[in-house]
């Protein structure tokens, strides 16, 4: 059977009782007071109402959620979540937008907020651990010089001009977490690394001069030098699981976004390192990385103003 028979992703009906059983699992909670399972369906079809005495408000399954007064139908929004929770190497907002009969900016806005929902922006466990290993490195997302208009060449010879750096830690056989920072040196990546990561870690990296600064308070810091072409050295020492995560993160950029803000690649990072924590290695399959996506909805929503640029209220996201 294809995914596109699969009723939710096009019957409004299915799509509404398929993300109450994926937010309720023990039944409605009111969004207003918190209260679980004591509300009771209204006449509208989809809407509960709170039973308790200092609450009785209305609610539906979307309320407090990205997907809250949106005109774009629910099983829509289901449909784009399958797709991109599905696609390794992500899918383009045009895509969507013949895929789904959208305008190419409802779909555009859309995938952002996808993405917003993957966003762990204060994680609460530590990468690494003791007798563990953590590899750090930096890559940069940006055009070629060759590609360049003349007058925003690069003249120094280093490719990095112009590009937007990305920071990235790998735990081996674990988890990824990527930060879009604004230089790459031993003062701007320390804090990272010392919030992010256990301090009973060994640290593997390339043979940069940033990082024996920048690791001195971990159990542990060994390097390969990739200006030697060593890239394996005795088995242990290599940062390959670091370099296959950008692999995959600058093929997904290259061939199929082509171009990304820096205003906003800390949402396309967010979507790549959460395909690759919930990947299909540890048993994560299709159907429950969207699942996991759609627990990420909740208390965040994305608007925009009269004037088309971002509202920030205490309930929404600065876009």
């Amino acid at each position: 059977m294809s995914v596109t028979d699969t009723a939710r992703f096009h019957d409004e009906e299915a799509a509404r009782k398929y993300l109450e059983a994926v937010r309720w699992p023990e039944g409605p909670v009111c969004p207003h007071c918190g209260s679980v399972g004591g509300a009771y369906a209204t006449s509208k079809v989809g809407v509960y109402r709170c039973a308790a005495k200092e609450c009785r408000k209305d609610f539906s399954v979307t309320v407090g959620t990205l997907f809250e007064r949106s005109h774009i139908p629910l099983h829509k929004w289901l449909f784009a979540t399958h797709l991109m929770m599905s696609s390794k190497k992500g899918i383009s907002a045009h895509q969507l937008h013949r895929m789904l009969s959208l305008t190419y900016k409802s779909a555009w806005f859309m995938c952002h907020r996808i993405r917003e929902s993957l966003r762990d922006k204060n994680p609460t466990t530590q990468l690494g651990g003791a007798n563990k290993v953590v590899e750090a490195d930096e890559t940069y997302v940006g055009g070629k010089a060759k590609n360049m208009h003349a007058s925003k060449r690069p003249h120094n010879g280093r490719g990095a001009v112009n590009k937007e750096a990305v920071f990235s830690l790998v735990e081996r056989d674990g988890r990824v977490r990527s930060h879009h920072v604004a230089t790459v040196t031993a003062k701007s990546l320390k804090p990272i690394l010392e919030a992010q990561i256990d301090a009973r870690t060994h640290i593997m990296t390339d043979e940069s001069s940033v990082y024996p600064n920048a690791t001195k308070l971990f159990a542990g810091h060994s390097t390969v030098n990739h200006g030697i072409e060593e890239y394996v050295r005795g088995g242990f020492f290599h940062t390959n699981t670091v370099e296959g995560y950008f692999s995959v993160f600058k093929r997904g950029i290259i061939g199929t976004y082509h171009h990304v803000s820096a205003e906003h690649l800390k949402r396309y990072l967010a979507e790549f390192d959460f395909r690759y924590n919930e990947r299909s290695a540890p048993g994560v399959n299709d159907g429950d990385r969207t699942r996991k996506a759609l627990k990420g909805i909740e208390g965040k929503r994305l608007t925009y103003g009269g004037s088309r640029r971002p509202v920030e209220t205490e309930a929404d996201i600065p876009f």
